[in-house]
């Protein structure tokens, strides 16, 4: 396999010649026409974001060079694209791509499912590029692979945007996190070094606000979700796939599944409270954190931290990876996935503990932030509540919980620290070291990861060297002796050997071998290394992170991919159209949006549709669109009697559950399945959209209770509707409805008194 989609060009026969879409006779034949259609692309992989036409149009570049890399092979079928693909993709992003494609064009012969425009570029290949007529199939297999790479940018490139608590996409957020991504480098700047230019960025805050700590706190719950579905989906699954009835499994992995259970319902607990909340005032999560604790949902952190800090947890673990049946299934999933689940899964099970210890200490700062009296009874309700379980762990962490280190038990990089200050210090790191050539750490680098010392297998003794590890580079240095010299002070480090992580791979040695605790650096075009730590546990931690950053990549695409399959699966049960007349299919007769922009929430702007489709985006279960609520309250009347709009809200809210699907009632474990798919449309579907429901009536009652105010039926059948309300989540914003009711009821009594 080549290694770059675009090395292979240089190796490639005499009439395999690529098409130069950045001429100036072809430029102009190219530009643009991609990116409206990226832009949609983006909104499927992140809804929540939006992008700078720069990130777009930087995209279109990208995905224009894969175009000529995959026609110069001059395929005729779209199964010689699929060969090409093979052959220059790295594993196993190929796999995926192949099957994005296929689908494609199985789909392709009735339905488009296409999102790039496939139509206006197959005339343009065959007369352009090509030189020749070919299928629509090849056409649309291309443009398949071209997509699904897009997308894959785009996907990493929000995910980086959202740990740096940005809303919007630009050109450099891609170049940074392609610059960590060793499966995008590879395919598009193999033998480039890109320099990465620091930007301007936003004052950093002081002292946070209780707000700020709960908006931090929810992105933290996002992130954390994800590390725990990284755990459940890419690690654990093999394993219950190798031995499904196996007492290994929760030996190794304890009950990580119902962690990941109780981190969801906290979560959406979080999400509720801040788009309830009140304009102008602060999200009170007090409540969130005592129902948690009052149900006993937090309990299950002490079977979890009790088990996995055990040792048979980690030997177990390494004796099945013994066992040449595991490693060959492993294997398969992708290069270095056994190491990853040696090294990275125990780094990676240990973060559920540090996040337990840390809602403790939310808790204390939340309180100390609060100024409303019942949420901070709530929080000291909570910390008295979880009291008992904080004495455990403390006593069951003692001695046997590692110094945390930052982004060690996380796949996540790019935190809090913004780059302008993690440039600062790598560059503090590099002038301490003498010898330094070329490009600055910080042009190759987005953040340091540790260093140590290691020592170093020579042909005729061993050496000693100081090894700093940064997220694009790995530096080996010999310490400087002499700190002085004829021309001043020198660096604290003499430089011996640097290399891009991108062009190097890990391996592991044996500990048999002398000395003990030894790896390898190879290389691409250099000697391989052999280094060795001092302890077991040193190099635990080495090869942990610098397998997490050869793998990362790899990891964060299966889970992805886990996650689409699972949905695909299993896809997320509705009413039918017969039963809800909420669940019709969007449509161009029914709602129209605006093609080319977004909201700042990342929701599509709406120009207009039926009655019942504007009621059903304005409760929609994937989003909440504060923008849209306020326009829709503000203007509904010139269309619609309030009274009606009540009617239709309170049917939007008696969502009837959907019947099981024929083949889960097949199934051998039917009932189960059933259960689980019930569960999940209440969690996704019912209870979102009751929630938004309820958030429109609070906001229709707080900003335009004149309609109210003037209509005496309007208010006696919201009062009615909202006495029929259960459920304790739901009756906590009826509570807040009720409220604001009577206090403008209050309010125009004392203005009719007076008047």
């Amino acid at each position: 396999m080549d290694t770059s989609v675009f090395a292979s060009g240089a190796n490639s026969q005499p009439d395999q010649v690529i098409y130069d879409f950045m001429s100036d006779e072809n430029t102009p034949k190219w530009k643009g026409l991609f990116v409206e259609s990226l832009q949609k692309v983006q909104r499927q992989v992140h809804q929540n974001l939006s992008s700078k036409q720069d990130a777009l149009e930087y995209i279109e570049s990208l995905i224009l060079k894969l175009l000529g890399m995959l026609c110069a092979s001059q395929p005729h079928l779209h199964q010689d694209v699929e060969e090409r693909v093979m052959k220059t993709f790295p594993n196993p992003i190929d796999k995926w791509a192949m099957s994005d494609a296929q689908e494609a064009v199985q789909k392709g012969k009735k339905k488009n499912i296409l999102v790039l425009p496939v139509e206006k570029i197959h005339p343009l290949l065959q007369k352009e590029v090509l030189g020749y007529k070919v299928d629509f199939s090849v056409t649309i297999y291309i443009v398949a692979v071209l997509e699904y790479i897009s997308a894959d940018i785009l996907k990493l490139a929000g995910n980086y945007v959202k740990n740096i608590r940005h809303e919007e996409i630009t050109c450099q957020d891609i170049r940074v996190a392609m610059c960590a991504d060793k499966v995008l480098m590879d395919m598009f700047y193999q033998d480039d070094d890109v320099s990465l230019a620091i930007e301007e960025e936003p004052m950093s805050r002081g002292s946070l606000t209780y707000e700020e700590v709960v908006k931090d706190m929810i992105h933290e719950e996002n992130q954390y979700t994800r590390d725990l579905s990284m755990i459940v989906k890419v690690f654990r699954q093999p394993f219950v796939e190798l031995f499904p009835r196996s007492k290994d499994i929760d030996v190794i992995f304890s009950n990580v599944v119902d962690v990941h259970r109780t981190t969801v319902t906290f979560l959406g607990f979080l999400e509720d409270t801040l788009e309830m909340n009140e304009e102008n005032s602060p999200p009170l999560v007090g409540s969130c954190f005592e129902e948690m604790a009052e149900s006993a949902e937090w309990m299950v952190y002490e079977k979890f931290i009790e088990d996995i800090l055990k040792p048979n947890s980690r030997d177990r673990l390494n004796t099945l990876l013994q066992r040449s049946d595991v490693v060959r299934s492993l294997g398969s999933a992708g290069q270095g996935f056994t190491a990853a689940v040696k090294y990275v899964l125990p780094k990676l099970l240990l973060g559920p503990i540090y996040h337990c210890l840390h809602y403790f200490d939310v808790i204390k700062l939340l309180l100390k932030l609060s100024s409303d009296t019942e949420d901070k009874e709530t929080l000291e309700q909570a910390d008295s509540a979880m009291f008992p379980l904080q004495m455990v762990l403390d006593r069951l962490t003692k001695g046997n919980l590692p110094k945390k280190k930052p982004g060690e038990t996380s796949l996540r990089f790019h935190g809090r620290t913004s780059r302008k200050v993690a440039v600062a210090r790598m560059n503090d790191l590099q002038k301490s070291i003498d010898g330094w050539e070329g490009k600055d750490i910080g042009q190759s680098c987005n953040e340091f990861i540790m260093d140590g010392l290691l020592g170093k297998c020579g042909s005729r003794r061993n050496t000693e060297r100081h090894v700093f590890l940064f997220d694009g580079l790995i530096i080996l240095c010999k310490q400087n002796l002499r700190r002085t010299s004829v021309t001043g002070t020198v660096g604290e480090y003499r430089l011996k050997e640097k290399f891009y992580i991108r062009k190097i791979e890990v391996q592991d040695r044996d500990e048999t071998e002398e000395p003990k605790f030894q790896f390898e650096l190879v290389p691409r075009d250099q000697p391989r290394i052999t280094l060795f730590a001092r302890t077991q546990e040193e190099k635990n931690n080495w090869m942990a992170a610098l397998v997490m950053l050869n793998t990362r990549s790899m990891l964060e695409r299966m889970l992805d991919s886990r996650l689409s399959e699972d949905e695909k699966k299993h896809p997320l049960r509705r009413p039918s159209y017969e039963d809800y007349r909420f669940a019709e299919e969007d449509s161009d007769e029914n709602i129209v949006f605006e093609d080319s922009a977004q909201g700042s929430t990342g929701s599509p702007f709406i120009k207009g549709g039926t009655l019942l489709k504007l009621v059903e985006r304005l409760t929609y279960h994937m989003y909440a669109d504060p923008k849209f609520l306020r326009t829709f309250l503000t203007t509904y009347r010139s269309f619609c009697q309030p009274l009606e709009l009540l009617e239709l809200l309170v049917e939007r809210f008696e969502i009837p559950e959907p019947p099981p699907l024929r083949a889960d009632c097949l199934d051998e474990d039917s009932e189960t399945q059933v259960r689980e798919d019930l569960k999940r449309f209440r969690k996704e579907y019912a209870q979102p959209v009751q929630f938004r429901v309820l958030n429109v009536l609070r906001h229709w009652v707080d900003q335009h209770f004149y309609d109210f105010e003037r209509d005496s039926l309007l208010l006696s059948k919201l009062n009615n509707f909202i006495d029929t309300v259960t459920g304790r989540n739901m009756r906590k914003w009826v509570e807040s409805i009720t409220k604001i009711i009577q206090r403008r009821v209050s309010v125009c009594l004392m203005t009719n008194l007076y008047c």
